[in-house]
């Protein structure tokens, strides 16, 4: 069976991320470039709020969203600068906005820190923008703490759950996807997933869309439901499309 179909599939559930240690203008020029390709385009950006005029700018009229990221990566618990943050970056035009859930409060007990935080970003960014919280998954200490993670965001009115920064040692999972996925089925509420950090090939977006499929059904993976936080897995998904794909063992440079 031809990888193109599958590497289409997931190639319009990216969201093409660039939140490096020290990204150029230039580099966010060639990310929003690369967003509209030759093979269709992703769904959104995702950028360091201090270049989202710039992406704004460069993808207007593309149809490519782009977001940005507040009380990143830290998971503060400083509301007011988080709503400061969210309020300038909506000035700035973004469709959507990535918050880090006050994670490490959340698993501490401090439900209300992290209760907060959703509901004052939630009261700024207003329906069509979107609000994707981050819970941090690799972090926790069970999946039942992933699920009630995931249970707080969606009652406070996420419109996505997102797995990981990306900056720390372990970020997205299957168990934590599917986990996540089964909250958002038994919420019933229209709320979207992004799994986010470490997926570079076709067969991670694969694993990762099988198990949607599996919870939700196969129709329900779409950009309005289902994202890929990722950096290098366009070049992998272009790779397959056009055939060049690299061997299995060949997969280390993206």
């Amino acid at each position: 069976m031809s990888a193109a179909g599958p590497a289409r599939r997931a190639l319009a559930l990216v969201d093409l991320t660039e939140l490096g240690d020290s990204p150029s203008p230039d580099d966010i020029d060639r990310l929003c470039d690369r967003a509209v390709g030759p093979h269709g385009s992703t769904a959104a950006v995702c950028v360091w709020p201090r270049f989202a005029t710039q992406a704004v700018q460069r993808l207007a009229g593309t149809g490519v969203a782009v977001a940005t990221v507040v009380n990143f990566p830290t998971g503060s618990d400083d509301v007011e600068a988080t709503v400061a943050e969210t309020r300038r970056a909506l000035d700035d035009g973004v469709d959507e906005i990535d918050l880090v859930l006050p994670y490490r409060s959340f698993l501490a007990g401090r439900i209300d820190v992290a209760t907060a935080m959703v509901d004052a970003v939630r009261a700024e960014v207003i329906p069509p923008r979107r609000l994707k919280v981050i819970l941090e998954t690799g972090s926790y200490p069970s999946i039942e703490s992933i699920s009630a993670a995931a249970r707080l965001a969606i009652d406070h009115g996420a419109d996505f759950v997102k797995t990981s920064t990306g900056k720390t040692a372990v970020s997205a999972t299957p168990a934590a996807v599917r986990a996540m996925l089964e909250a958002i089925r038994d919420s019933g509420r229209a709320v979207g997933i992004k799994p986010s950090g470490g997926i570079r090939t076709l067969d991670d977006a694969n694993a990762y869309l099988a198990v949607a499929d599996e919870v939700m059904g196969p129709q329900w993976a779409t950009p309005a439901t289902f994202r890929f936080g990722a950096s290098g897995l366009l070049d992998a998904l272009e790779a397959a499309i056009e055939g060049t794909a690299p061997d299995a063992a060949d997969t280390t440079r993206y």
